[in-house]
């Protein structure tokens, strides 16, 4: 560890251990509790046993790195990447999960895809969660060289009691394309806090698609910023909870140069007592001329008892911007469950085909086939088990 780096964990730590742990009584997280997280004694495995997995998907990606409780545990694959500098786009003087993850940091992904490469087929990046009162702090830093193109795939599942708490930094240099995914199918009885960081050039083009399905309580933050003139960010989500999960995402999209254009959809379905909050913000600064930015939050409630918090905003410095957002929340359409039950389909089957209409949209729009069909799978939306 050089003395850059240790002065940094240090200046972290006493970082957030000034700012504590995030509570309700901060508008950021007015809809979540970490309190649960409290109550436990966090300790790190530093050398843990590596197991098989079947979110593995070694011989379908180009590359596939795993690691087991923020450790590095396995590498499949040929190809080869160098290892990208130490880019540090994280706010971890305000965020405090951040400033935790660097207090705390561990193994990750270092890749730096150099400028005109078009890679391949995709990354994948599998972090499993083992045991119970075990917490890691992974950290994944991607570099995208200008006019390059790569699609990364992040996986987070597991089993036991464990708490994840993630970053990943992504800068996208001049004319890079990225396509960037989120698969958060950690245990139910898990932790999940995962900030995404993204930084774009001019005219860079990055997609990032962020699905959450597993945890106890989970969140995830994409923060954007658009610094480069013709930049453009679409950001997907989908939240599927039932039970007494609760799943949180916050998205904040900042103009910061003229002729940038931000797309968000994200979807909500909640069963049963979970609980689901969508948290969009869309900044756009003075000197942001000829802004388009969309945001729309769509949500679906399966019970009387399932709750979600909607809360899209805009923040407009400039007025020569097209600038849209909104939010629905709804309920089983009935006259939709009628027709179908009138053809023959029962009640469970009319209900479930209704529920995977809603979500196949965002699941549709992903372009890796084997990522779609695992998510397909755990949603139940395709052949074979449910994850």
């Amino acid at each position: 560890m050089t003395n850059a780096i240790a002065t940094l964990r240090e200046e972290a730590a006493e970082r957030f251990a000034q700012l504590g742990w995030p509570t309700p009584r901060i508008e950021e997280w007015r809809y979540t509790n970490l309190s649960p997280l409290l109550k436990i004694d966090w300790r790190a495995d530093d050398a843990p046993t590596f197991v098989n997995s079947p979110e593995s998907l070694a011989g379908k990606a180009a590359l596939e790195l795993v690691f087991i409780n923020g450790r590095f545990a396995q590498r499949t694959g040929d190809t080869r990447f160098g290892e990208a500098a130490d880019v540090r786009i994280g706010d971890w003087e305000r965020n405090r999960m951040v400033a935790l993850n660097y207090a705390n940091e561990q193994d990750g992904a270092r890749i730096d895809i150099p400028a005109n490469t078009v890679v391949e087929g995709f990354i994948h990046l599998l972090f499993l969660g083992r045991g119970d009162g075990v917490w890691s702090h992974p950290r994944n830093v991607i570099t995208v060289g200008s006019n390059a193109q790569v699609t990364i795939v992040e996986t987070y599942a597991g089993s036991g009691n464990y708490f994840t708490n993630a970053v990943t930094e992504i800068d996208a240099q001049d004319g890079a394309r990225v396509d960037h995914y989120k698969i958060q199918r950690e245990a139910r009885e898990a932790f999940h806090t995962g900030n995404i960081y993204i930084r774009e050039a001019r005219a860079a083009n990055v997609t990032s698609r962020s699905i959450a399905l597993g945890g106890a309580i989970a969140r995830t933050e994409t923060h954007v910023t658009l610094d480069g003139e013709g930049a453009s960010v679409t950001l997907d989500g989908l939240f599927v909870g039932s039970g007494h999960q609760h799943l949180d995402a916050l998205t904040v999209v900042d103009h910061v140069k003229p002729h940038c254009d931000s797309t968000q959809l994200y979807k909500g379905v909640l069963d049963q007592n979970a609980r689901g909050v969508f948290d969009g913000r869309i900044i756009v600064r003075p000197f942001a001329q000829k802004t388009q930015s969309r945001q729309e939050n769509r949500n679906l409630l399966l019970s009387e008892t399932a709750i979600v918090d909607s809360k899209p905003n805009l923040e407009i410095h400039n007025d020569d911007v097209k600038c849209s957002h909104g939010s629905t929340i709804g309920q089983i359409d009935q006259e939709a469950l009628f027709y179908l039950r009138s053809r023959g389909i029962d009640g469970d089957e009319a209900r479930q085909l209704l529920v995977h209409a809603f979500a196949g949209e965002i699941v549709d729009r992903m372009k890796i086939e084997p990522v779609r069909e695992q998510v397909g799978r755990a949603l139940g939306l395709g052949s074979g088990p449910n994850g």
